[in-house]
């Protein structure tokens, strides 16, 4: 009988806590997500949703150590979720065709494409960003004169002394690092 008792008030402590987590997070977490998600009823249901995801960890005993963060984790990719659902994704920009000079403008979602498209955007560029951030001074600053700025190889040469060849390779060295890099955010914005 007293495990029993044990066990029952031991339940009684964590919906406590829970109920805890749940009032000290719930407007920040509720501020954090309508940020993201034009549609108050969607914000709802990720609030609810992060939530149910907390009882249901607690309940099959998984530890949580930090619950703020582990809420605004779950958070976020709910939200990534709920994207993924409305099909936002960079397959639906027009593809490139061989000899285009596409921008990286081109290459993201448009401005003029509602709430979402401005979500998947902001969250590609900041991954892009994180991305170039990780690369040694010189791919970076190489490819984002090739690349962004649009200036040539030759270009670059005169004005750095490096060859074109020592550019060339720098360059794909920084295009394998950011394709690797950025491939898990495609995933999440590409699958159905």
């Amino acid at each position: 009988m007293d495990a029993k008792l044990d066990a029952n008030w031991a339940m009684t402590e964590q919906d406590r806590s829970l109920s805890d987590a749940f009032k000290q997070e719930r407007s920040r977490l509720r501020s954090f997500i309508r940020r993201r998600v034009p549609d108050a009823a969607d914000a709802d249901d990720i609030l609810q949703d992060v939530f149910h995801e907390l009882i249901e960890s607690a309940r099959l005993v998984r530890p949580i150590e930090q619950v703020g963060a582990w809420l605004f984790r779950v958070a976020r990719n709910r939200i990534t979720d709920l994207f993924r659902r409305q099909k936002v994704r960079a397959a639906d920009m027009p593809p490139a065709q061989p000899g285009d000079d596409m921008t990286l403008d081109d290459l993201l979602p448009s401005l003029d494409g509602g709430p979402e498209a401005a979500y998947a955007r902001r969250v590609l560029l900041d991954e892009l960003d994180e991305a170039l951030d990780e690369l040694p001074d010189e791919q970076r600053s190489g490819f984002i004169a090739h690349e962004l700025d649009g200036v040539s190889f030759k270009t670059l040469s005169e004005q750095t002394g490096v060859s074109v060849n020592t550019l060339l390779s720098r360059k794909r060295y920084a295009v394998l690092h950011l394709r690797r890099r950025l491939q898990s955010i495609h995933d999440d914005f590409s699958e159905p």
